[in-house]
């Protein structure tokens, strides 16, 4: 299977990326609120800890309500895909002593973090608007982590509102594809015959 057939696979199984940035996109709105009107705590703590289960989610929702169809056996991008996984996670350590240092870059902090996670994707799906997704949280970032520190929820907000624009964005893409997968020749037998 060549690249441009394995990355329309998974562009067409995971349908651009809607299910796991619109899970994600509500996770952050919903730590967002808790940050407005509950506490940082606790919304740092529903967004580490929800994160965990957003690709279970999305996986239980592609296989209930989205495209079923499983990955060919000769397509070899879900192994990226499972590396680009456990890079958000491992790298969530520098938060640490970021939020020890000061509290409202968390937010800041992870988007740039999430930003550099999201890169990788655009080759995964071979959609160019992971990269614009990658560099607006990264940018946003960093203009908030400089320059509007003192509100400790508007990187959330922006965030989750973000990736639903971009959930909505890539699956729109995507269904929008003349030929979303590669069809394989159909065998048929007439009157003994096989043709293919």
């Amino acid at each position: 299977m060549d690249i441009e057939d394995a990355q329309r696979e998974v562009r067409y199984r995971y349908s651009g990326g809607f299910y796991g940035q619109a899970v994600s996109g509500i996770l952050w709105l919903a730590s967002a609120s808790l940050a407005s009107f509950d506490g940082p705590r606790t919304a740092i703590a529903m967004l580490v800890l929800g994160g965990f289960f957003i690709f279970p989610i999305t996986e239980l929702l592609v296989r209930t309500v989205g495209n079923r169809m499983k990955l060919s056996t000769q397509n070899s991008l879900p192994q990226l895909g499972m590396q680009i996984a456990f890079t958000l996670p491992l790298s969530m350590t520098l938060l640490f002593p970021v939020c020890s240092h000061q509290l409202n870059l968390f937010y800041p902090a992870l988007m740039i973090l999430l930003g550099a996670h999201y890169l990788p994707f655009a080759f995964l799906y071979g959609l160019r608007m992971f990269a614009v997704l990658g560099a607006l949280l990264l940018g946003a970032g960093t203009i908030i982590a400089l320059y509007f520190s003192t509100s400790f929820s508007l990187g959330g907000w922006y965030t989750g509102v973000v990736l639903l624009i971009f959930a909505v964005m890539g699956k729109w893409l995507v269904e929008g594809e003349k030929d979303p997968l590669p069809v394989e020749p159909s065998t048929k037998s007439v009157s003994g015959l096989i043709v293919k």
